[in-house]
């Protein structure tokens, strides 16, 4: 999870994620390249005289036109690739249903016959030695690792959002209609989020844990719950 010294994403725990960072530091690279360049022809002509062959050069605005189109494409092209990837969802494991209410979460199952509840922010006077405030919940969400992991969200009475940054997962929870992601943890750890959306005054106080563990594990945690 993140820190209060931190100002780069958290560590990524899901291929998606891992695809967004990289896409996010090719991103940087282009634009520091885009702002040299700049800084670098402003300081040229600051201190070189301007003439009429720059000025009138054909070649010259035929680079500044193609050059920005290609940039646009290095751009466009793992953008959309990652959107396509984001978006797919082929054969998942597990189908989770998470439901937004005003101001708590509650999760389905529904590969179980009977496995569903309610997920409440614990308050800061029950919260155990070494757990995150505003972060810790009763009711975690437990999922196999390494698991195509689909997740169906919609709310109960106003906007949410179901968000985990470390997973790259960010999906609004609208009433009245199901939105769907998927995600696969690659490792095992228990990872935070919160409603990514303005609910009503305790919108702070929706947060999310998803539990990733091994499948005998998750097994295990499944039956107890179920039965």
């Amino acid at each position: 999870m993140a820190n209060h010294t931190q100002f780069g994403f958290q560590d990524a725990s899901s291929p998606i994620m891992e695809e967004l960072v990289e896409f996010h530091d090719h991103a940087l690279m282009v634009a520091l390249a885009i702002c040299s360049l700049v800084l670098y022809l402003l300081a040229l002509m600051l201190m070189e005289k301007l003439s009429s062959n720059t000025i009138d050069a054909q070649e010259v605005e035929l680079v500044w036109t193609i050059l920005p189109a290609i940039v646009l494409i290095m751009l466009a092209l793992p953008s959309l690739q990652i959107l396509y990837m984001m978006d797919e969802i082929d054969e998942p494991d597990l189908t989770l249903k998470a439901i937004g209410h005003q101001w708590y979460w509650t999760y389905e199952y529904t590969d179980f016959k009977d496995l569903s509840f309610d997920s409440y922010m614990l308050p800061t006077t029950d919260l155990p030695l070494g757990n995150f405030r505003l972060l810790e919940v009763d009711h975690r969400v437990v999922i196999p690792m390494e698991s195509p992991i689909r997740v169906i969200v919609t709310a109960d009475d106003v906007l949410h959002s179901w968000a985990v940054p470390s997973l790259g997962v960010k999906t609004d929870a609208i009433p009245g209609r199901l939105n769907q992601t998927s995600f696969i943890t690659t490792r095992p750890g228990i990872f935070y989020g919160q409603c990514s959306e303005i609910c009503g005054a305790n919108h702070s106080f929706m947060p999310i844990v998803v539990e990733s563990a091994p499948l005998n594990h998750f097994e295990n945690w499944s039956s107890l719950l179920s039965s």
